[in-house]
């Protein structure tokens, strides 16, 4: 089952690198449905000036538009980075039926880390949620932005 998982994973660390190449945090992410990419996306707040623009929301936005439908039942969002509140709630809303993220964030993951608004008793779905995949790749990548934002 990881054999899949890392395929996709990697194709999201190439978009994490399209956005460090742009300055912005390296996060990429793609929306997969019975094997067809109907999403991708990085991180470019920063670029389109636009608090939103985070890797998850593009994704979600073009998987959304292939399908015609704001509603992507049965997908899987793979993201470099766990995804944040509004990105979870985004992801919720669109019925995405998986997650599956590299990195966990400790001060703002919304998928267990800092809180788990995926597994809410409140919420009317709950995606499964699978962490760890290339962690190392993505933890090694978000370091190196952050060590040269830093000049170390």
């Amino acid at each position: 089952m990881t054999e899949p998982h890392e395929h996709y994973m990697r194709r999201a660390l190439e978009l994490a690198e399209r956005a460090a190449q742009s300055g912005e945090v390296p996060v990429g992410a793609l929306v997969v449905l019975d094997d067809v990419v109907l999403g991708e996306g990085f991180n470019s707040p920063v670029r389109d000036h636009d608090p939103t623009a985070h890797a998850e929301i593009i994704a979600l936005r073009a998987a959304a538009l292939q399908s015609s439908n704001y509603r992507i039942p049965g997908t899987t969002l793979y993201v470099t980075l766990e995804p944040c509140q509004m990105c979870a709630g985004a992801i919720i809303h669109a019925r995405v039926a998986h997650v599956v993220y590299a990195a966990a964030d400790p001060r703002t993951g919304a998928a267990g880390s800092a809180i788990d608004l995926f597994g809410a008793a409140h919420n009317n779905h709950r995606p499964l949620v699978t962490g760890g995949v290339l962690a190392a790749e993505s933890t090694a990548m978000l370091g190196e932005f952050f060590a040269a934002r830093r000049g170390v």
